[in-house]
Protein backbone atom coordinates (compact mmCIF):
# COMPACT_ATOMS: atom_id res chain seq x y z
CA UNK A 1 0.00 0.00 0.00
CA UNK A 2 2.85 2.40 0.83
CA UNK A 3 4.31 1.83 -2.62
CA UNK A 4 1.15 3.28 -4.21
CA UNK A 5 1.03 6.39 -2.00
CA UNK A 6 2.55 9.66 -3.11
CA UNK A 7 5.56 11.10 -1.34
CA UNK A 8 3.40 13.93 0.01
CA UNK A 9 0.89 11.53 1.60
CA UNK A 10 3.64 9.40 3.09
CA UNK A 11 5.37 12.47 4.55
CA UNK A 12 2.04 13.69 5.96
CA UNK A 13 1.37 10.29 7.49
CA UNK A 14 4.89 10.14 8.93
CA UNK A 15 4.67 13.58 10.55
CA UNK A 16 1.16 12.92 11.89
CA UNK A 17 2.17 9.53 13.29
CA UNK A 18 5.28 10.92 14.96
CA UNK A 19 3.40 13.82 16.60
CA UNK A 20 0.46 11.59 17.57
CA UNK A 21 2.83 9.08 19.14
CA UNK A 22 4.58 11.85 21.08
CA UNK A 23 1.23 13.22 22.36
CA UNK A 24 0.04 9.74 23.30
CA UNK A 25 3.24 8.99 25.21
CA UNK A 26 3.00 12.32 27.05
CA UNK A 27 -0.64 11.63 27.92
CA UNK A 28 0.12 8.18 29.30
CA UNK A 29 3.05 9.51 31.31
CA UNK A 30 0.88 12.33 32.64
CA UNK A 31 -1.79 9.84 33.73
CA UNK A 32 0.72 7.70 35.61
CA UNK A 33 2.35 10.76 37.21
CA UNK A 34 -1.03 12.02 38.46
CA UNK A 35 -1.95 8.56 39.70
CA UNK A 36 1.31 8.28 41.63
CA UNK A 37 0.79 11.75 43.12
CA UNK A 38 -2.78 10.95 44.20
CA UNK A 39 -1.63 7.75 45.86
CA UNK A 40 1.12 9.70 47.67
CA UNK A 41 -1.52 12.12 48.93
CA UNK A 42 -3.59 9.22 50.26
CA UNK A 43 -0.50 7.81 51.95
CA UNK A 44 0.31 11.19 53.50
CA UNK A 45 -3.26 11.40 54.86
CA UNK A 46 -2.84 7.92 56.35
CA UNK A 47 0.45 8.90 57.93
CA UNK A 48 -1.03 12.12 59.34
CA UNK A 49 -4.05 10.50 60.95
CA UNK A 50 -3.63 9.74 64.66
CA UNK A 51 -2.35 6.21 65.08
CA UNK A 52 -2.38 4.14 68.22
CA UNK A 53 -3.59 1.07 69.87
CA UNK A 54 -5.92 3.26 71.91
CA UNK A 55 -8.33 3.28 68.94
CA UNK A 56 -8.39 -0.49 68.78
CA UNK A 57 -7.98 -1.77 72.35
CA UNK A 58 -11.56 -1.15 73.47
CA UNK A 59 -12.81 -3.44 70.72
CA UNK A 60 -10.18 -6.17 70.70
CA UNK A 61 -9.24 -8.81 73.31
CA UNK A 62 -6.83 -7.71 76.03
CA UNK A 63 -4.40 -9.73 78.00
CA UNK A 64 -1.13 -11.26 76.97
CA UNK A 65 -1.51 -10.03 73.36
CA UNK A 66 -1.00 -6.45 74.57
CA UNK A 67 1.97 -7.15 76.76
CA UNK A 68 5.24 -5.59 75.70
CA UNK A 69 3.73 -2.85 73.48
CA UNK A 70 5.52 0.43 74.40
CA UNK A 71 3.17 3.09 75.81
CA UNK A 72 0.17 0.78 75.99
CA UNK A 73 -0.95 -0.50 79.42
CA UNK A 74 -1.72 -4.15 79.86
CA UNK A 75 -4.81 -5.73 81.46
CA UNK A 76 -4.86 -3.27 84.34
CA UNK A 77 -7.34 -0.75 85.65
CA UNK A 78 -6.60 2.78 86.87
CA UNK A 79 -5.14 5.72 84.93
CA UNK A 80 -4.39 4.89 81.36
CA UNK A 81 -6.61 1.79 81.57
CA UNK A 82 -9.49 0.80 79.36
CA UNK A 83 -11.90 3.23 80.86
CA UNK A 84 -9.78 6.28 80.04
CA UNK A 85 -9.17 5.14 76.43
CA UNK A 86 -12.85 4.51 75.83
CA UNK A 87 -13.58 8.04 76.95
CA UNK A 88 -11.18 9.51 74.34
CA UNK A 89 -12.43 7.64 71.27
CA UNK A 90 -14.86 9.25 68.78
CA UNK A 91 -18.46 8.66 69.70
CA UNK A 92 -20.04 8.63 66.17
CA UNK A 93 -17.79 6.88 63.72
CA UNK A 94 -14.53 4.95 64.08
CA UNK A 95 -11.75 5.22 61.49
CA UNK A 96 -11.16 2.14 59.25
CA UNK A 97 -8.65 0.44 61.55
CA UNK A 98 -8.06 -3.21 62.34
CA UNK A 99 -5.53 -5.24 64.25
CA UNK A 100 -3.65 -8.20 62.80
CA UNK A 101 -2.09 -10.79 65.07
CA UNK A 102 1.00 -12.80 64.21
CA UNK A 103 -1.05 -16.03 64.31
CA UNK A 104 -3.34 -14.73 61.57
CA UNK A 105 -6.23 -13.54 63.74
CA UNK A 106 -7.87 -10.19 62.89
CA UNK A 107 -9.70 -7.72 65.10
CA UNK A 108 -11.72 -5.03 63.30
CA UNK A 109 -12.23 -1.78 65.19
CA UNK A 110 -13.64 0.36 62.33
CA UNK A 111 -16.56 -0.18 60.04
CA UNK A 112 -14.48 -1.17 56.98
CA UNK A 113 -12.81 -4.56 57.40
CA UNK A 114 -9.90 -5.12 54.95
CA UNK A 115 -8.76 -8.50 53.75
CA UNK A 116 -5.44 -9.59 55.25
CA UNK A 117 -2.68 -10.75 52.89
CA UNK A 118 0.43 -12.85 53.61
CA UNK A 119 2.48 -9.64 53.36
CA UNK A 120 0.50 -8.21 56.29
CA UNK A 121 1.13 -11.36 58.38
CA UNK A 122 4.84 -11.25 57.52
CA UNK A 123 4.95 -7.62 58.66
CA UNK A 124 3.15 -8.50 61.92
CA UNK A 125 5.69 -11.23 62.57
CA UNK A 126 8.61 -8.94 61.81
CA UNK A 127 10.48 -6.41 63.97
CA UNK A 128 8.63 -3.44 65.47
CA UNK A 129 8.41 -0.24 63.45
CA UNK A 130 8.03 -1.88 60.04
CA UNK A 131 5.56 -0.22 57.70
CA UNK A 132 4.24 -0.80 54.22
CA UNK A 133 1.65 0.62 51.80
CA UNK A 134 -0.39 -1.40 49.33
CA UNK A 135 -3.63 -1.49 47.44
CA UNK A 136 -6.20 -3.77 48.97
CA UNK A 137 -9.90 -4.58 49.02
CA UNK A 138 -12.46 -4.65 51.78
CA UNK A 139 -14.63 -7.63 52.56
CA UNK A 140 -17.29 -5.88 50.50
CA UNK A 141 -15.00 -5.60 47.45
CA UNK A 142 -14.21 -1.87 47.67
CA UNK A 143 -10.70 -0.81 46.59
CA UNK A 144 -8.72 0.88 49.34
CA UNK A 145 -5.19 2.06 50.06
CA UNK A 146 -3.82 0.25 53.10
CA UNK A 147 -1.03 1.20 55.48
CA UNK A 148 0.20 -1.67 57.69
CA UNK A 149 2.47 -0.87 60.66
CA UNK A 150 4.08 -3.26 63.15
CA UNK A 151 3.53 -2.05 66.73
CA UNK A 152 5.47 -4.85 68.43
CA UNK A 153 4.66 -8.07 70.25
CA UNK A 154 3.44 -9.77 67.07
CA UNK A 155 0.81 -7.15 66.36
CA UNK A 156 0.25 -4.93 63.27
CA UNK A 157 -2.23 -2.13 62.85
CA UNK A 158 -3.90 -1.74 59.42
CA UNK A 159 -5.57 1.50 58.43
CA UNK A 160 -7.22 2.03 55.04
CA UNK A 161 -8.74 4.72 52.92
CA UNK A 162 -11.15 4.37 49.98
CA UNK A 163 -9.76 4.89 46.47
CA UNK A 164 -13.13 5.72 44.96
CA UNK A 165 -12.29 9.41 44.65
CA UNK A 166 -8.90 8.59 43.17
CA UNK A 167 -10.51 6.28 40.60
CA UNK A 168 -13.07 8.91 39.66
CA UNK A 169 -10.36 11.55 39.29
CA UNK A 170 -8.19 9.26 37.13
CA UNK A 171 -11.16 8.31 34.95
CA UNK A 172 -11.94 11.98 34.34
CA UNK A 173 -8.29 12.68 33.60
CA UNK A 174 -8.16 9.76 31.16
CA UNK A 175 -11.13 11.17 29.19
CA UNK A 176 -9.51 14.61 29.13
CA UNK A 177 -6.20 13.23 27.94
CA UNK A 178 -7.93 11.11 25.29
CA UNK A 179 -9.65 14.22 23.97
CA UNK A 180 -6.38 16.14 23.98
CA UNK A 181 -4.72 13.26 22.12
CA UNK A 182 -7.46 13.18 19.49
CA UNK A 183 -7.18 16.93 18.95
CA UNK A 184 -3.39 16.55 18.82
CA UNK A 185 -3.68 13.88 16.12
CA UNK A 186 -5.90 16.14 14.01
CA UNK A 187 -3.52 19.04 14.54
CA UNK A 188 -0.56 16.82 13.69
CA UNK A 189 -2.24 15.67 10.47
CA UNK A 190 -2.90 19.28 9.48
CA UNK A 191 0.66 20.29 10.36
CA UNK A 192 2.04 17.30 8.46
CA UNK A 193 0.03 18.23 5.37
CA UNK A 194 1.26 21.82 5.60
CA UNK A 195 4.87 20.73 6.13
CA UNK A 196 4.74 18.26 3.23
CA UNK A 197 3.27 20.83 0.88
CA UNK A 198 5.89 23.42 1.85
CA UNK A 199 8.83 21.01 1.84
CA UNK A 200 7.89 19.27 -1.40
CA UNK A 201 7.06 22.38 -3.40
CA UNK A 202 10.66 22.55 -4.80
CA UNK A 203 10.47 18.82 -5.52
CA UNK A 204 7.26 19.47 -7.43
CA UNK A 205 9.00 22.11 -9.52
CA UNK A 206 11.87 19.70 -10.15
CA UNK A 207 9.42 16.96 -11.17
CA UNK A 208 7.68 19.30 -13.61
CA UNK A 209 11.03 20.29 -15.08
CA UNK A 210 12.10 16.66 -15.51
CA UNK A 211 8.78 15.78 -17.13
CA UNK A 212 9.11 18.80 -19.43
CA UNK A 213 12.64 17.77 -20.46
CA UNK A 214 11.50 14.17 -21.05
CA UNK A 215 8.58 15.41 -23.15
CA UNK A 216 10.32 18.11 -25.18
CA UNK A 217 14.03 17.10 -24.93
CA UNK A 218 14.79 20.75 -24.21
CA UNK A 219 18.07 20.55 -22.33
CA UNK A 220 18.24 24.33 -21.87
CA UNK A 221 15.66 24.07 -19.06
CA UNK A 222 16.90 25.41 -15.72
CA UNK A 223 15.38 25.23 -12.23
CA UNK A 224 15.54 28.30 -9.97
CA UNK A 225 17.65 27.43 -6.92
CA UNK A 226 16.92 29.01 -3.54
CA UNK A 227 18.90 28.34 -0.36
CA UNK A 228 21.57 25.73 0.33
CA UNK A 229 19.56 22.78 1.64
CA UNK A 230 19.31 19.31 0.10
CA UNK A 231 16.50 20.35 -2.25
CA UNK A 232 18.63 23.26 -3.48
CA UNK A 233 21.56 20.90 -4.01
CA UNK A 234 19.26 18.60 -5.98
CA UNK A 235 18.25 21.54 -8.17
CA UNK A 236 21.89 22.49 -8.72
CA UNK A 237 22.71 18.89 -9.63
CA UNK A 238 19.79 18.77 -12.07
CA UNK A 239 20.93 22.00 -13.73
CA UNK A 240 24.49 20.65 -13.94
CA UNK A 241 23.18 17.40 -15.44
CA UNK A 242 21.15 19.18 -18.13
CA UNK A 243 24.15 21.40 -18.91
CA UNK A 244 26.38 18.33 -19.29
CA UNK A 245 23.77 16.58 -21.46
CA UNK A 246 23.41 19.68 -23.60
CA UNK A 247 27.18 19.83 -24.01
CA UNK A 248 27.30 16.14 -24.88
CA UNK A 249 24.54 16.57 -27.43
CA UNK A 250 26.35 19.56 -28.96
CA UNK A 251 29.61 17.61 -29.14
CA UNK A 252 27.79 14.68 -30.72
CA UNK A 253 26.16 17.00 -33.26
CA UNK A 254 29.51 18.59 -34.09
CA UNK A 255 31.15 15.16 -34.38
CA UNK A 256 28.51 13.97 -36.83
CA UNK A 257 28.71 17.21 -38.80
CA UNK A 258 32.50 17.17 -38.89
CA UNK A 259 32.61 13.47 -39.76
CA UNK A 260 30.14 14.05 -42.58
CA UNK A 261 32.19 16.96 -43.84
CA UNK A 262 35.42 14.97 -43.74
CA UNK A 263 33.83 11.97 -45.43
CA UNK A 264 32.21 14.06 -48.15
CA UNK A 265 35.50 14.95 -49.84
CA UNK A 266 36.95 11.43 -50.26
CA UNK A 267 33.52 10.05 -51.17
CA UNK A 268 33.11 12.70 -53.88
CA UNK A 269 36.57 11.98 -55.21
CA UNK A 270 35.92 8.24 -55.18
CA UNK A 271 32.63 8.65 -57.02
CA UNK A 272 34.26 10.93 -59.61
CA UNK A 273 37.12 8.54 -60.32
CA UNK A 274 34.83 5.52 -60.48
CA UNK A 275 32.46 7.35 -62.83
CA UNK A 276 35.44 8.20 -65.03
CA UNK A 277 36.45 4.54 -65.21
CA UNK A 278 32.89 3.43 -65.96
CA UNK A 279 32.39 6.04 -68.70
CA UNK A 280 35.65 5.08 -70.38
CA UNK A 281 34.74 1.41 -70.33
CA UNK A 282 31.14 1.99 -71.43
CA UNK A 283 32.23 4.28 -74.25
CA UNK A 284 34.64 1.66 -75.58
CA UNK A 285 37.60 3.95 -75.07
CA UNK A 286 39.51 2.47 -72.12
CA UNK A 287 42.17 4.55 -70.44
CA UNK A 288 45.80 4.00 -71.19
CA UNK A 289 47.77 1.90 -68.76
CA UNK A 290 49.65 4.77 -67.09
CA UNK A 291 46.61 7.03 -66.42
CA UNK A 292 44.59 4.04 -65.34
CA UNK A 293 47.33 3.02 -62.91
CA UNK A 294 47.45 6.56 -61.47
CA UNK A 295 43.67 6.56 -61.12
CA UNK A 296 43.63 3.21 -59.31
CA UNK A 297 46.48 4.36 -57.06
CA UNK A 298 44.45 7.44 -56.22
CA UNK A 299 41.41 5.29 -55.47
CA UNK A 300 43.46 3.10 -53.15
CA UNK A 301 44.82 6.15 -51.30
CA UNK A 302 41.34 7.53 -50.89
CA UNK A 303 40.08 4.20 -49.55
CA UNK A 304 42.97 4.12 -47.10
CA UNK A 305 42.16 7.66 -45.99
CA UNK A 306 38.54 6.71 -45.42
CA UNK A 307 39.55 3.56 -43.52
CA UNK A 308 41.84 5.64 -41.32
CA UNK A 309 39.08 8.18 -40.68
CA UNK A 310 36.55 5.48 -39.78
CA UNK A 311 39.07 3.81 -37.46
CA UNK A 312 39.81 7.14 -35.77
CA UNK A 313 36.10 7.78 -35.28
CA UNK A 314 35.63 4.36 -33.72
CA UNK A 315 38.61 4.96 -31.44
CA UNK A 316 37.23 8.29 -30.23
CA UNK A 317 33.67 7.00 -29.83
CA UNK A 318 34.68 4.52 -27.12
CA UNK A 319 33.67 5.49 -23.60
CA UNK A 320 36.09 5.64 -20.66
CA UNK A 321 35.27 2.08 -19.55
CA UNK A 322 35.56 0.44 -22.98
CA UNK A 323 39.35 0.44 -23.24
CA UNK A 324 41.40 -2.69 -22.90
CA UNK A 325 42.29 -3.76 -19.34
CA UNK A 326 45.30 -1.83 -18.09
CA UNK A 327 48.45 -3.90 -17.72
CA UNK A 328 52.06 -3.05 -17.03
CA UNK A 329 53.51 -1.49 -20.17
CA UNK A 330 57.16 -0.96 -21.05
CA UNK A 331 56.58 2.46 -22.53
CA UNK A 332 60.06 2.66 -24.06
CA UNK A 333 59.29 -0.50 -26.05
CA UNK A 334 55.98 1.03 -27.23
CA UNK A 335 57.83 4.17 -28.38
CA UNK A 336 60.43 2.07 -30.19
CA UNK A 337 57.69 0.09 -31.94
CA UNK A 338 55.97 3.34 -32.95
CA UNK A 339 59.23 4.64 -34.43
CA UNK A 340 59.59 1.44 -36.47
CA UNK A 341 56.08 1.93 -37.84
CA UNK A 342 56.70 5.61 -38.65
CA UNK A 343 60.04 5.21 -40.49
CA UNK A 344 58.62 3.62 -43.68
CA UNK A 345 56.05 6.42 -43.95
CA UNK A 346 58.83 9.06 -44.12
CA UNK A 347 61.89 7.53 -45.74
CA UNK A 348 63.37 10.99 -46.42
CA UNK A 349 63.13 12.21 -42.80
CA UNK A 350 65.59 11.07 -40.17
CA UNK A 351 64.25 10.18 -36.70
CA UNK A 352 66.67 10.49 -33.80
CA UNK A 353 65.73 8.31 -30.84
CA UNK A 354 66.95 8.41 -27.24
CA UNK A 355 65.00 6.22 -24.82
CA UNK A 356 65.39 5.33 -21.17
CA UNK A 357 63.29 2.64 -19.47
CA UNK A 358 59.88 3.61 -18.19
CA UNK A 359 57.12 1.29 -16.96
CA UNK A 360 53.49 2.20 -16.36
CA UNK A 361 49.99 0.74 -16.31
CA UNK A 362 47.89 1.36 -19.39
CA UNK A 363 46.77 0.12 -22.80
CA UNK A 364 49.88 -0.62 -24.84
CA UNK A 365 48.12 -0.53 -28.23
CA UNK A 366 46.50 2.85 -27.50
CA UNK A 367 49.77 4.36 -26.26
CA UNK A 368 51.66 3.07 -29.28
CA UNK A 369 48.98 4.53 -31.56
CA UNK A 370 49.31 7.88 -29.78
CA UNK A 371 53.09 7.97 -30.32
CA UNK A 372 52.60 7.03 -33.99
CA UNK A 373 50.20 9.96 -34.41
CA UNK A 374 52.72 12.36 -32.84
CA UNK A 375 55.46 11.06 -35.17
CA UNK A 376 53.18 11.33 -38.23
CA UNK A 377 52.47 14.95 -37.39
CA UNK A 378 56.15 15.70 -36.82
CA UNK A 379 57.19 14.06 -40.10
CA UNK A 380 54.37 15.74 -42.03
CA UNK A 381 55.37 19.21 -40.86
CA UNK A 382 59.13 18.73 -41.18
CA UNK A 383 60.66 20.92 -43.85
CA UNK A 384 61.30 18.39 -46.61
CA UNK A 385 63.24 16.22 -44.20
CA UNK A 386 66.11 18.68 -43.95
CA UNK A 387 66.17 18.45 -40.16
CA UNK A 388 65.61 15.25 -38.20
CA UNK A 389 62.69 14.54 -35.90
CA UNK A 390 63.91 14.13 -32.33
CA UNK A 391 62.29 11.60 -29.98
CA UNK A 392 63.37 11.56 -26.30
CA UNK A 393 62.05 9.58 -23.33
CA UNK A 394 63.50 10.56 -19.94
CA UNK A 395 62.01 10.09 -16.47
CA UNK A 396 58.55 9.39 -17.82
CA UNK A 397 58.44 12.43 -20.15
CA UNK A 398 58.32 11.80 -23.89
CA UNK A 399 59.21 14.70 -26.19
CA UNK A 400 58.75 14.74 -29.97
CA UNK A 401 60.37 17.72 -31.74
CA UNK A 402 60.10 18.72 -35.38
CA UNK A 403 61.50 21.74 -37.27
CA UNK A 404 58.42 22.71 -39.24
CA UNK A 405 56.57 26.03 -39.44
CA UNK A 406 54.97 25.66 -36.00
CA UNK A 407 51.44 26.64 -34.97
CA UNK A 408 50.17 30.18 -34.38
CA UNK A 409 49.90 30.92 -30.69
CA UNK A 410 46.18 31.68 -30.85
CA UNK A 411 45.53 28.20 -32.31
CA UNK A 412 47.44 26.18 -29.69
CA UNK A 413 44.44 25.83 -27.27
CA UNK A 414 42.48 24.00 -29.98
CA UNK A 415 45.05 21.48 -31.22
CA UNK A 416 43.46 18.56 -29.34
CA UNK A 417 39.90 19.26 -30.49
CA UNK A 418 38.30 16.74 -32.81
CA UNK A 419 38.57 17.58 -36.52
CA UNK A 420 40.54 20.72 -35.76
CA UNK A 421 43.26 21.44 -38.28
CA UNK A 422 45.78 24.24 -38.33
CA UNK A 423 45.55 26.78 -41.11
CA UNK A 424 48.92 25.55 -42.36
CA UNK A 425 47.77 21.91 -42.47
CA UNK A 426 44.43 22.14 -44.26
CA UNK A 427 46.05 21.47 -47.59
CA UNK A 428 47.73 18.32 -46.27
CA UNK A 429 46.18 14.86 -45.91
CA UNK A 430 44.63 13.98 -42.60
CA UNK A 431 41.33 14.01 -40.73
CA UNK A 432 42.14 16.27 -37.78
CA UNK A 433 41.58 13.41 -35.30
CA UNK A 434 45.16 12.32 -34.64
CA UNK A 435 45.89 14.65 -31.73
CA UNK A 436 42.44 14.05 -30.22
CA UNK A 437 43.31 10.33 -30.13
CA UNK A 438 46.65 11.18 -28.51
CA UNK A 439 44.94 13.22 -25.79
CA UNK A 440 42.42 10.45 -25.07
CA UNK A 441 45.06 7.70 -24.85
CA UNK A 442 47.29 9.76 -22.54
CA UNK A 443 44.34 10.79 -20.37
CA UNK A 444 43.22 7.14 -20.02
CA UNK A 445 46.73 6.28 -18.77
CA UNK A 446 46.56 9.06 -16.15
CA UNK A 447 49.02 11.39 -17.90
CA UNK A 448 48.94 14.74 -19.66
CA UNK A 449 50.03 16.02 -23.05
CA UNK A 450 50.62 19.49 -24.49
CA UNK A 451 52.06 21.09 -27.58
CA UNK A 452 54.18 24.24 -27.72
CA UNK A 453 56.22 26.13 -30.25
CA UNK A 454 59.85 25.12 -29.86
CA UNK A 455 62.71 27.58 -29.67
CA UNK A 456 64.22 27.90 -33.12
CA UNK A 457 61.06 26.80 -34.92
CA UNK A 458 58.90 23.73 -35.05
CA UNK A 459 56.62 22.04 -32.56
CA UNK A 460 57.59 20.36 -29.29
CA UNK A 461 55.10 17.77 -28.00
CA UNK A 462 55.42 16.74 -24.33
CA UNK A 463 53.79 13.60 -22.90
CA UNK A 464 54.06 12.99 -19.14
CA UNK A 465 52.97 9.61 -17.81
CA UNK A 466 53.04 8.28 -14.21
CA UNK A 467 55.19 5.24 -13.70
CA UNK A 468 58.61 4.00 -12.66
CA UNK A 469 61.96 3.37 -14.33
CA UNK A 470 61.93 -0.19 -12.99
CA UNK A 471 59.42 -2.97 -13.50
CA UNK A 472 57.04 -3.64 -10.63
CA UNK A 473 57.83 -6.80 -8.65
CA UNK A 474 55.53 -9.71 -9.38
CA UNK A 475 53.60 -10.77 -6.27
CA UNK A 476 53.17 -14.52 -6.26
CA UNK A 477 49.76 -15.88 -5.25
CA UNK A 478 49.71 -18.33 -2.40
Amino acid sequence: MNGRRSLRSRLTLLVASAVALAIAVCAVLCWFVVRAELLRQVERSLEGRPQGIEWIRPYCPVGPRWAGIPGVPGDRGGPGGPGEIIGRRPQLRLPPIQLVYADGARCVAGSTPVKVTPADLALAQGPPGGRAFRNGVTDGGEEVRVMTKNVGAGLAVMESRSLEEVRATLATLAWILAGVTALGVLGAASAGLLVSRTALRPVGRLTEAVEYVARTEDLDTRIPVEGTDEIARLGVSFNAMTTALAGSRERQRRLIADAGHELRTPLTSLRTNIDLLLRSENAGRPLDAAPKRRLLTNLKAQFEEMSTLVGDLLQLSRSEDEHEPHVEVAFHDAVEAAVRRARPRAPDTAIEVELSPWYLRGDQAALERAVVNLLDNAVKFSADGADPVSVRLRDGELTVRDHGPGIPGEELPYVFDRFWRSSSARSMPGSGLGLAIVAKAVRDAGGEVNLENATGGGILARVRLPGSPTRSPVISET
